[in-house]
Formats: C-alpha cells, sequence, structure tokens
C-alpha cells in the first residue's frame, strides 16, 4: 500500500478531509517554493509540485504564467527532485508530481521513477497520459511503490470513469469543472451528481480539484468527496505576495 492510501485511510477513520495544495515547482524560484511547502505543511495534507512545462493543455492562465515564469529560471526535473530532497530533510508529508508526459518521458521513465523514489515522491499525477496507455508508468509505480492518481472529467463517462478509478493506487483526482484548472466563482452543477456516481462505481478515495478556491465550494461538497485540491488560487496568492497560510486557514476550518 502506498504512502498516500496510508494517508487517506487514516483520514476516513478519524473522519477528516484530505487538503492537498498544489505548487508550481521553481515559482517564483526554487527558495521560495521549499520555504512555501514547509511554511503550509501544518496544514496541507498533500503536496503537489507541477513540473512546468511548455504546453500545458488543461492548465489554465494562473498556471500558464506560474510555469512560464518558472521555465524562464531553467526549472527542469533534476531541479524540482532536489526541491523534494532539500524539503524532506524536515518534513515527511505526502509529495505528488504532477506533469505532463513530454518531460517525464524525456526524462526517462525508469529513471523518472527510480529517482523519485530515491529522493521522496511519494506520488505521480500525469493530465495527458490517457487510460489505454497506462500500463508502463502504472508498473513501474508499482515497482517504485509510487502512488500513480488517474483523473476522471465531469464528462467520462460511466464505464470509463470506473476503469479509471480502479487503476488509481493513491485517490482518484476528480475536476470540479469541464476545461482548464483555475479559480471558479462556483463550481458545476453537474459535480454532486457525478460525485455521487463516482462513489457508487469505486472505493478509491475522491478528491476534488480544478477551481477548488472557497470554503463554500468546501462546504457544499465535502459530503460526497475524500478531500480537496486547491492550485490556481494558492498560486494566486504567490503572485499577489499575500499569505497562502491564512487562506488554508480558512479551508482547514471548513473541511
Amino acid at each position: 500500500m502506498t504512502k498516500i492510501e496510508n494517508l487517506l485511510k487514516k483520514l476516513k477513520r478519524q473522519n477528516k478531509k484530505a487538503l492537498a495544495v498544489f505548487l508550481t515547482a521553481g515559482y517564483p524560484d526554487i527558495k521560495t517554493t521549499e520555504k512555501i511547502i514547509l511554511g503550509i505543511v501544518k496544514y496541507a495534507d498533500i503536496i503537489e509540485l507541477g513540473i512546468p512545462f511548455s504546453d500545458p493543455v488543461a492548465d489554465g492562465p494562473t498556471i500558464q504564467y506560474s510555469s512560464q515564469k518558472a521555465l524562464k529560471k531553467n526549472i527542469n526535473l533534476k531541479k524540482i527532485f532536489s526541491i523534494v530532497k532539500n524539503i524532506r530533510k524536515k518534513t515527511d508529508i505526502p509529495v505528488v508530481l504532477m506533469g505532463y508526459l513530454n518531460p517525464i518521458y524525456n526524462f526517462g521513465l525508469e529513471k523518472f521513477f527510480r529517482t523519485a523514489v530515491k529522493t521522496g515522491v511519494d506520488g505521480v499525477i500525469i493530465p495527458d497520459l490517457p487510460c489505454e496507455e497506462t500500463a508502463e508508468i502504472k508498473k513501474l509505480a508499482r515497482k517504485h511503490n509510487i502512488a500513480f492518481i488517474p483523473l476522471v472529467s465531469l464528462t467520462t463517462d460511466k464505464t470509463r470513469a470506473k476503469k479509471i478509478a480502479e487503476s488509481s493506487t493513491g485517490f482518484v483526482y476528480v475536476t470540479a469543472v469541464t476545461g482548464i484548472t483555475g479559480a471558479r466563482k462556483d463550481v458545476s452543477d453537474d459535480l454532486i451528481p457525478y460525485l455521487t456516481m463516482m462513489r457508487k462505481k469505486t472505493k478509491k478515495p475522491l478528491l476534488v480539484g480544478f477551481g477548488i478556491s472557497k470554503p463554500e465550494h468546501i462546504k457544499k461538497l465535502k459530503n460526497y468527496c475524500d478531500g480537496f485540491i486547491v492550485g490556481s488560487a494558492v498560486i494566486e496568492l504567490i503572485r499577489q505576495k499575500k499569505s497562502v497560510v491564512d487562506f488554508l486557514k480558512l479551508l482547514t476550518f471548513n473541511l
């Protein structure tokens, strides 16, 4: 069983919801990324580190902006692994790398997973990896006991959603809106019925992301899922030099 599965089982026994926080690795710079992670571990259950990529098809303007800024400072997977290695000296919080297949493939799949486990990575999310092409990735993830975390969207049909969910060895990432990432005023009206359907299809933990940015979102959805992922709202706070900790305090109060 992976570290993330163990964490989510523990939280469920405690009747608690998980909070995963997404940060773009290297934005605004490597030292600040490390400082922010260590500053929020009291409020986050999982850290998602985004791997900046030049063509982020699933990302909205906020994460695209942060990725471009990080790329201009020459962030790459080697440096991202160094971030994880550095924070591992001070925290054992589960860390998930979220990135597109291209940079991972170019790094070398076997090398990626071997380095990931060596530096302390606990999970991987590859949003542009089709379900039909996950076999090799899942095999390597199992070999190194790294959680494989798939995504389902509101447009994923029931049969396919069940198949995708059952491939998870961490949690199932359910997108709260159709389209790209980004803070929203409200989540889709279709989300609660979709989560209700997913709960009938799988016992795997369901975490909701894409657009989660307000306590109201959490209050509305927390009875239908196992946790939440916040990203664009956090990146925007960093961009504006505002307190991420205060924002997370507000969210965790409503979990």
